[in-house]
C-alpha cells in the first residue's frame, strides 16, 4: 500500500542576526535550538559582529526557527533579522562553521 501522506515542502532560509549576538552563546543556542526542531543547516559569526545561518526543513518548522532568532539565548540583544529564502540543497545535520577569508578579503 503506498502512502499518500503529503510531504511537507522543504524550504531553505539564509538569516543575518545583527546586534550583541557574538560572545554570548547565540551559535550553540541555534544549533541546540535548530537539533530539537529537526532541521539541518549550520551556524557561524561574521567578523562584522552579526550571525549567519542556514536552515532547511518544512517551512512551518523553519518560520519557527525564524521567529526565535529574534529572541536568540537570553544573554543576546537582537537588533535586526534578514531572511533570504533560497533554493534548498538538501543539508545533513546542523553545525558551527567557522569563517574562512577569501583570498580577495584578504
Amino acid at each position: 500500500m503506498q502512502n499518500t501522506t503529503p510531504h511537507p515542502k522543504l524550504v531553505r532560509v539564509h538569516v543575518f542576526i545583527s546586534g550583541r549576538v557574538q560572545g554570548v552563546g547565540y551559535r550553540y543556542s541555534t544549533v541546540d535550538t535548530a537539533s530539537q526542531l529537526g532541521l539541518t543547516g549550520w551556524v557561524r559569526n561574521l567578523p562584522d559582529g552579526r550571525v549567519e545561518a542556514v536552515f532547511e526543513g518544512s517551512q512551518s518548522v523553519v518560520e519557527e526557527m525564524i521567529r526565535w532568532c529574534y529572541q536568540g539565548p537570553p544573554a543576546a540583544m537582537v537588533k535586526d533579522v534578514l531572511v533570504e529564502y533560497e533554493e534548498p540543497e538538501g543539508l545533513r545535520g546542523f553545525d558551527v562553521r567557522r569563517f574562512e577569508k577569501s583570498s580577495q578579503d584578504q
